[in-house]
């Protein structure tokens, strides 16, 4: 099964991604993770793409394209893959579609996480972050047992600059303002499936698991 999980920041899709994991043989692949990949084996795209980020600026698309097709080419991609953060743009909807018509393939869903805007902001607005093993909690709804500090390894938990207030409604402005023309595109091809994701994770991934479920 080929499929692409999207959804706006604070929608849950990576614990999502972490379920569809933990059940399917397929390899969860995020954009952060195949850039890291391509950098630490020292592919020449891997060292272009190194350029960039270095640098603070964004990925080209010609580039992120390129590491795309390496690493779905991958062994364990063989019986399918789970795309998380990319395609972010119908021009990399598109580009997708030659990579994987290359090799006989294409994607089978497109699963969109949809959470009303004012629940996002909650959400992203109380979330927390272990400074030492990363763990994740929300004040509101998954709060730690001590105020301040990690169940897990007892580290300091600090909230990113990016969880809060105007600038978590700026994330989800460009977010939105980016990929609904990407949802328009696979909405057209009859791939699109929206999931009520203000729910709990397990009525969530309920849904997800019958939509995938459909594709073996």
């Amino acid at each position: 099964m080929n499929v692409v999980l999207m959804g706006p920041p604070g929608a849950g899709k990576g614990t999502q991604a972490e379920l569809i994991k933990n059940e399917y043989p397929i390899p969860h692949i995020s954009t952060g993770d195949m850039f890291r990949e391509a950098v630490s084996q020292g592919t020449e795209l891997g060292k272009e793409a190194k350029k960039y980020m270095d640098a603070g600026q964004l990925v080209p698309d010609q580039v992120t394209i390129g590491i795309v097709r390496e690493r779905l080419a991958q062994p364990d991609c063989k019986k399918g893959f789970l795309l998380d953060g990319f395609p972010r743009t119908t021009v990399q909807a598109q580009a997708l579609d030659e990579v994987l018509e290359e090799s006989g393939r294409r994607i089978e869903a497109v699963i969109n996480i949809d959470v009303p805007s004012g629940v996002l902001i909650e959400r992203m607005s109380g979330r927390v972050t272990c400074r030492e093993c990363k763990a994740v909690y929300n004040v509101h709804s998954n709060p730690p047992q001590q105020r301040g500090v990690c169940d897990h390894c007892g580290g300091e938990l600090i909230q990113r600059s990016d969880d809060q207030g105007e600038t978590v409604a700026r994330r989800l402005d460009v977010y939105l303002e980016q990929t609904n023309p990407l949802l328009d595109y696979y909405q057209q091809r009859d791939m699109l499936y929206n999931i009520d994701g203000n729910r709990a994770t397990r009525a969530v991934y309920a849904d997800v698991k019958t939509i995938l479920e459909k594709l073996q």
